[in-house]
């Protein structure tokens, strides 16, 4: 296995991480809901464990982690749809922008575990599935609240 490509793989995955954490920290900020803050929270700390574990790997494998995010592309304009729903403190928008950018994220993960699972040793592959179960859980928990708020509306 060649260590570049393991490296480019997980710093993907270091990436919707960053992402995600961005995304939150600015949902936290501007919403007022305690509940949305005190979950947007979790979530941060879900992708800070994630991101922890995979920092670890690239360094053990010689590489350097990613510091950035995905500014261009479908994420980065999701979590401006947050930061404008925010704005209208419409949690129906808000919901929905955040399970969009889960979306992304369960499905990024789900690529790697599919896509180039070749390039990943077994001990990487079982961070990564572990991880994939964190970030499912966040999602399908934005998910239910989404669903409650449509059901009550």
């Amino acid at each position: 296995m060649e260590n570049e490509k393991q490296i480019d793989v997980l710093n993907t995955l270091v990436q919707i991480n960053n992402d995600r954490m961005e995304g939150y920290e600015t949902a936290s900020n501007e919403t007022e809901e305690h509940d949305l803050k005190s979950l947007f929270t979790q979530f941060i700390q879900t992708s800070q464990k994630c991101k922890a574990e995979l920092v670890d790997e690239i360094t053990r494998l010689g590489g350097t982690p990613t510091e950035g995010t995905k500014n261009s592309g479908k994420f980065f304009r999701v979590w401006m749809d947050v930061k404008s729903a925010l704005t209208s403190k419409d949690r129906k928008v808000i919901l929905n922008s955040c399970e969009f950018g889960e979306d992304q994220a369960v499905h990024t993960y789900n690529d790697v575990l599919k896509d180039d699972i070749e390039e990943l040793s077994a001990a990487q592959q079982t961070m990564i599935r572990s991880q994939q179960v964190w970030i499912k859980s966040d999602h399908d928990h934005v998910k239910s609240l989404r669903d409650n708020v449509l059901q009550n509306a």
